[in-house]
Protein backbone atom coordinates (compact mmCIF):
# COMPACT_ATOMS: atom_id res chain seq x y z
CA UNK A 1 0.00 0.00 0.00
CA UNK A 2 1.59 3.31 -0.71
CA UNK A 3 2.20 5.96 1.58
CA UNK A 4 2.56 2.42 4.56
CA UNK A 5 5.20 2.79 7.16
CA UNK A 6 8.31 0.37 6.76
CA UNK A 7 9.61 -1.51 9.47
CA UNK A 8 12.23 1.81 10.32
CA UNK A 9 11.49 3.72 13.07
CA UNK A 10 9.36 7.64 13.03
CA UNK A 11 9.68 10.25 15.35
CA UNK A 12 6.70 10.71 17.76
CA UNK A 13 3.73 13.24 16.86
CA UNK A 14 5.72 15.63 19.18
CA UNK A 15 8.86 15.98 17.74
CA UNK A 16 7.38 15.88 13.88
CA UNK A 17 6.26 19.12 15.29
CA UNK A 18 9.12 19.85 16.70
CA UNK A 19 11.12 19.57 13.60
CA UNK A 20 9.26 21.68 11.66
CA UNK A 21 9.14 24.74 14.31
CA UNK A 22 12.81 24.63 14.27
CA UNK A 23 13.05 24.46 10.27
CA UNK A 24 10.76 27.15 9.87
CA UNK A 25 12.73 29.12 12.09
CA UNK A 26 16.07 28.48 10.49
CA UNK A 27 15.07 27.62 6.68
CA UNK A 28 13.75 29.78 3.86
CA UNK A 29 9.85 29.12 2.97
CA UNK A 30 8.25 30.32 0.16
CA UNK A 31 8.72 33.67 -1.35
CA UNK A 32 6.12 36.22 -2.71
CA UNK A 33 7.82 35.92 -5.81
CA UNK A 34 7.93 32.19 -6.14
CA UNK A 35 7.49 30.90 -9.75
CA UNK A 36 6.29 27.85 -11.34
CA UNK A 37 9.14 25.12 -11.98
CA UNK A 38 12.31 26.58 -13.47
CA UNK A 39 10.93 30.24 -13.30
CA UNK A 40 8.33 29.95 -16.12
CA UNK A 41 5.18 32.04 -16.39
CA UNK A 42 1.74 30.10 -16.42
CA UNK A 43 1.04 26.54 -15.82
CA UNK A 44 1.51 25.14 -19.35
CA UNK A 45 5.42 26.45 -19.36
CA UNK A 46 5.98 25.44 -15.67
CA UNK A 47 4.03 21.50 -16.29
CA UNK A 48 6.30 21.19 -19.56
CA UNK A 49 9.57 22.10 -17.95
CA UNK A 50 8.82 19.85 -14.99
CA UNK A 51 8.53 17.01 -17.39
CA UNK A 52 11.86 18.31 -19.13
CA UNK A 53 13.26 17.76 -15.85
CA UNK A 54 12.93 14.03 -15.30
CA UNK A 55 16.49 12.73 -15.15
CA UNK A 56 18.35 16.39 -16.40
CA UNK A 57 20.37 18.39 -14.71
CA UNK A 58 18.88 22.34 -14.11
CA UNK A 59 20.92 23.81 -16.74
CA UNK A 60 20.25 20.96 -19.55
CA UNK A 61 16.26 21.81 -18.73
CA UNK A 62 17.10 24.94 -18.71
CA UNK A 63 18.59 25.14 -22.60
CA UNK A 64 15.52 22.46 -23.56
CA UNK A 65 12.86 24.59 -22.66
CA UNK A 66 14.49 27.80 -23.64
CA UNK A 67 14.41 25.86 -27.08
CA UNK A 68 11.68 24.83 -27.01
CA UNK A 69 9.33 27.59 -25.84
CA UNK A 70 10.86 30.38 -28.65
CA UNK A 71 9.27 27.22 -31.08
CA UNK A 72 5.89 27.21 -28.85
CA UNK A 73 4.18 28.17 -25.86
CA UNK A 74 0.73 26.80 -26.12
CA UNK A 75 -0.72 23.12 -26.16
CA UNK A 76 -2.04 24.13 -29.36
CA UNK A 77 1.30 25.53 -30.98
CA UNK A 78 3.13 22.53 -29.80
CA UNK A 79 0.87 20.28 -31.14
CA UNK A 80 1.17 22.02 -34.76
CA UNK A 81 4.93 22.27 -33.82
CA UNK A 82 4.97 18.20 -33.82
CA UNK A 83 6.86 15.54 -32.02
CA UNK A 84 10.19 15.57 -34.19
CA UNK A 85 10.62 19.13 -34.04
CA UNK A 86 9.88 18.95 -30.32
CA UNK A 87 12.57 16.13 -30.34
CA UNK A 88 15.45 18.21 -31.91
CA UNK A 89 14.30 21.42 -29.43
CA UNK A 90 14.77 19.75 -26.15
CA UNK A 91 17.94 17.66 -27.05
CA UNK A 92 19.98 18.97 -24.17
CA UNK A 93 17.93 17.69 -21.65
CA UNK A 94 17.95 13.90 -22.47
CA UNK A 95 15.84 11.26 -23.00
CA UNK A 96 14.10 13.15 -25.61
CA UNK A 97 12.06 11.05 -27.89
CA UNK A 98 10.61 9.70 -24.96
CA UNK A 99 9.91 13.29 -23.56
CA UNK A 100 8.92 14.39 -27.22
CA UNK A 101 6.23 11.85 -27.22
CA UNK A 102 4.98 11.99 -24.09
CA UNK A 103 4.54 16.15 -24.50
CA UNK A 104 2.62 15.79 -27.92
CA UNK A 105 0.23 13.22 -26.13
CA UNK A 106 -0.06 15.73 -22.95
CA UNK A 107 -1.39 18.55 -25.37
CA UNK A 108 -3.58 16.03 -26.76
CA UNK A 109 -5.15 15.03 -23.70
CA UNK A 110 -5.12 18.63 -22.33
CA UNK A 111 -7.03 19.69 -25.31
CA UNK A 112 -9.35 16.92 -25.28
CA UNK A 113 -10.13 16.61 -22.15
CA UNK A 114 -9.48 20.11 -20.23
CA UNK A 115 -10.35 22.77 -23.13
CA UNK A 116 -6.14 23.25 -23.00
CA UNK A 117 -5.97 24.50 -18.98
CA UNK A 118 -3.54 22.69 -16.77
CA UNK A 119 -5.54 20.94 -14.11
CA UNK A 120 -5.62 22.18 -10.49
CA UNK A 121 -5.69 18.88 -8.80
CA UNK A 122 -3.32 15.36 -8.17
CA UNK A 123 -5.37 13.27 -10.03
CA UNK A 124 -6.00 15.35 -13.16
CA UNK A 125 -2.28 15.89 -13.36
CA UNK A 126 -0.94 13.13 -12.94
CA UNK A 127 -3.56 11.38 -15.82
CA UNK A 128 -1.57 12.99 -17.99
CA UNK A 129 1.30 11.69 -20.28
CA UNK A 130 4.92 12.20 -18.48
CA UNK A 131 3.95 13.04 -15.03
CA UNK A 132 3.92 11.57 -12.32
CA UNK A 133 3.60 12.51 -8.50
CA UNK A 134 6.88 14.60 -7.90
CA UNK A 135 5.98 16.42 -11.12
CA UNK A 136 2.58 16.55 -10.13
CA UNK A 137 2.95 18.12 -6.69
CA UNK A 138 5.71 20.45 -7.53
CA UNK A 139 3.24 22.01 -9.77
CA UNK A 140 0.50 21.60 -7.37
CA UNK A 141 2.80 23.52 -4.54
CA UNK A 142 5.34 26.15 -7.24
CA UNK A 143 2.44 27.24 -9.59
CA UNK A 144 -0.72 26.73 -7.86
CA UNK A 145 0.44 27.65 -4.77
CA UNK A 146 -1.59 24.64 -2.84
CA UNK A 147 -0.26 23.06 0.46
CA UNK A 148 1.85 19.89 -0.78
CA UNK A 149 5.04 18.99 0.49
CA UNK A 150 6.60 17.68 -3.05
CA UNK A 151 9.11 15.48 -2.57
CA UNK A 152 12.47 15.74 -4.50
CA UNK A 153 15.66 14.04 -3.73
CA UNK A 154 16.46 16.36 -1.26
CA UNK A 155 13.01 16.01 0.39
CA UNK A 156 13.32 12.16 0.35
CA UNK A 157 16.39 11.64 2.10
CA UNK A 158 16.11 14.29 4.78
CA UNK A 159 12.52 13.75 6.12
CA UNK A 160 14.06 9.69 6.00
CA UNK A 161 17.02 10.71 7.51
CA UNK A 162 15.68 12.34 10.42
CA UNK A 163 12.83 9.89 10.90
CA UNK A 164 10.04 12.29 10.39
CA UNK A 165 8.90 9.26 7.72
CA UNK A 166 9.97 6.14 7.07
CA UNK A 167 9.65 5.03 3.32
CA UNK A 168 11.97 3.20 0.63
CA UNK A 169 10.42 5.23 -1.82
CA UNK A 170 9.59 9.11 -2.95
CA UNK A 171 5.96 8.69 -3.62
CA UNK A 172 5.12 6.96 -0.33
CA UNK A 173 7.57 9.59 2.03
CA UNK A 174 4.79 12.02 -0.05
CA UNK A 175 2.27 10.47 1.08
CA UNK A 176 3.73 10.33 4.72
CA UNK A 177 4.44 13.85 4.77
CA UNK A 178 0.84 14.27 3.62
CA UNK A 179 -0.67 12.67 6.79
CA UNK A 180 2.44 13.25 9.42
CA UNK A 181 3.46 16.85 9.13
CA UNK A 182 1.35 19.40 10.80
CA UNK A 183 -1.64 21.35 8.53
CA UNK A 184 0.31 24.52 9.11
CA UNK A 185 3.88 23.29 7.75
CA UNK A 186 2.32 21.62 4.48
CA UNK A 187 2.65 24.86 2.48
CA UNK A 188 6.22 25.98 3.25
CA UNK A 189 7.59 22.37 4.36
CA UNK A 190 8.97 21.60 0.90
CA UNK A 191 10.92 24.91 0.73
CA UNK A 192 12.27 24.09 4.56
CA UNK A 193 12.88 20.11 3.86
CA UNK A 194 14.81 21.10 0.50
CA UNK A 195 16.71 24.22 1.76
CA UNK A 196 17.69 21.73 5.00
CA UNK A 197 19.05 19.07 2.60
CA UNK A 198 21.33 21.57 0.51
CA UNK A 199 22.47 23.53 3.59
CA UNK A 200 23.03 21.09 6.06
CA UNK A 201 22.01 17.28 5.65
CA UNK A 202 23.89 16.75 3.25
CA UNK A 203 23.69 13.22 1.05
CA UNK A 204 27.46 12.01 1.79
CA UNK A 205 29.01 14.07 4.87
CA UNK A 206 26.01 15.49 6.55
CA UNK A 207 27.01 18.86 8.72
CA UNK A 208 25.90 17.33 11.50
CA UNK A 209 27.83 19.56 13.94
CA UNK A 210 26.07 22.72 12.58
CA UNK A 211 22.33 20.78 12.46
CA UNK A 212 19.82 22.21 14.78
CA UNK A 213 17.78 18.69 14.94
CA UNK A 214 20.84 16.43 16.38
CA UNK A 215 18.81 16.08 19.53
CA UNK A 216 15.64 14.53 17.82
CA UNK A 217 17.61 13.01 14.53
CA UNK A 218 17.16 8.93 14.33
CA UNK A 219 20.26 8.90 11.79
CA UNK A 220 22.33 11.01 14.40
CA UNK A 221 21.41 8.89 17.02
CA UNK A 222 22.23 5.77 15.09
CA UNK A 223 25.76 7.23 14.13
CA UNK A 224 26.27 9.70 16.76
CA UNK A 225 30.49 8.42 16.62
CA UNK A 226 30.87 8.81 12.87
CA UNK A 227 28.93 11.72 12.44
CA UNK A 228 31.51 13.75 14.98
CA UNK A 229 34.37 12.27 13.45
Amino acid sequence: MAGRMSDMAVLPEAAVETVFRRLAADMPGRTPTAKGPKDQPDPFRSLVSCVLSAQSLDRNTAAAAEALFALATTPQAMLVLGEEAIARAIKPCGLYNMKARNLTRLCQTLLESHGGVVPQDRAGLMALPGVGRKCADIVLSFTFGQDVIAVDTHVHRVANRIGLTAARGADATADQLAARAPDWAQGDGHFWLIQFGKAVCVARRPRCEACMLTDLCLWFAANRDAAAS
